[in-house]
């Protein structure tokens, strides 16, 4: 037999099975052979490797301590049939000591909803009141999925473990692998009896009504995350988010783009001659907008802060308002005779018209900036 197994691991002879397995793996990694090829190094591999073989097993253990020989009459491969699994198990816990039964308690899922705002309250942000659909923690089991008075039982297939393992032979020895258990899916134990309300799961649907507050300055597309009112997880664990997803509707009167508004005003020819005061009605109340005496049509007036709230900063955008010149179409005879009169005066009876050079196209403007 070989010498003492714990100096070789260089643990105390009350060391645990959690001590010999880390200590194990400090020296596997020094003086694995792909790591150390030196001829030394490998024997002194497979000694370590042996010491981790019998110190591992509670039984070979106690043989070991008693003086008997664990290892006598082993299979061929890594020191007294240490095989690759036993190896990968050291490492990722793949095997042997197993992860446990998995938790009926986890978060729940994100939830979104879409509400639709009109551009006031997209200017100056509002509260609302929403009702969303979600499941929530069951009242009659509190979560636990069990019928009142009954408790869940131990898995029959995996012993409560919540994983089964098997065991198969390979040219690298012995390979040990772990499965979620199929009885259970891996919890451990099993429902019983299911709760009436939300059989088995833990949880049931109900609709609530929260109140979002809209900040000023969204637009379609904002996303507001309301933390824990999702979905409850299954176990009744914590509820994941709620996100509110904005959908502003179309104005009649203003469009927006981006945090301007713009609107077109048509007045008469006449008013766009003479000049005018008209009163338009804005978000904000109503607004004197002068018109000068030859106004053109297209001609843009300017209202500063009046457009939508800039959402991540102070201030807010411009509204455009834009002039339409309205041409009458019907006139009467004296209505004729009187513009006849007019054009007479001016001498725009018979007008050439002023004629400019056309807007030039995407590939005249480049070849013009190359000259």
């Amino acid at each position: 037999m070989a010498s003492d197994y714990y100096s070789v691991l260089g643990v105390s002879r009350d060391a645990t099975g959690e001590e010999i397995k880390r200590a194990y793996r400090k020296l596997a990694r020094e003086l694995h052979p792909d790591v150390n090829p030196d001829p030394t190094t490998q024997e002194k591999f497979k000694e370590v490797t042996a010491a981790y073989e019998v110190l591992s097993d509670p039984s070979k253990r106690q043989m070991y301590d008693l003086g008997g020989d664990p290892r006598g009459g082993q299979a061929a491969g890594f020191p007294g049939g240490f095989g690759f699994g036993d190896i990968m198990d050291a490492f990722f816990n793949s095997a042997g000591g197993g992860r446990g039964p998995r938790s009926r308690v986890r978060r729940g899922q994100d939830a979104l909803i879409r509400l639709e705002i009109d551009l006031r309250e997209a200017v100056f942000g509002s509260v609302r009141d929403i009702s969303v659909d979600t499941a929530v923690g069951c009242g009659t089991c509190a979560g636990s999925g069990s019928a009142p008075g009954t408790d869940r039982i131990t898995c029959t297939m995996c012993k409560g473990r919540g994983e089964v393992q098997t065991v198969q032979r390979s040219f690298l020895g012995q390979v040990m692998t772990a499965r979620p258990c199929p009885q259970c899916g891996g919890f451990g134990d099993l429902v019983a009896s299911p709760c009436p309300d939300c059989a088995g799961d833990g949880r049931v649907r109900t609709r609530r009504t929260l109140t979002v507050k809209v900040p000023a300055g969204v637009d379609t597309g904002t996303r507001i995350q309301l933390t824990g009112e999702g979905e409850v997880g299954p176990g009744n664990g914590p509820a994941g988010d709620l996100y509110v997803e904005i959908v502003e509707k179309q104005d009649p009167v203003f469009e927006r783009q981006g945090d301007d508004l713009h609107c077109t005003v048509t007045i008469p020819m006449t008013a766009a001659a003479l000049g005018t005061n008209i009163t338009l009605e804005t978000l904000d109340g109503p607004e004197v907008i002068e018109i000068k005496p030859g106004t053109q049509s297209g001609n843009t007036r300017t209202l500063r802060g009046k457009g939508v709230s800039h959402l991540r900063a102070s201030g807010r955008g411009d509204l455009n308002v834009h002039v339409a010149v309205a041409t009458p179409t019907k006139l009467d005879g004296q209505q004729q005779e009187l513009l006849r009169q007019f054009a007479s005066i001016r001498g725009e009876e018979e007008p050439i018209g002023q004629v400019a050079r056309g807007q030039s196209g995407l590939f005249s403007r480049i070849r013009d900036a190359f000259r």
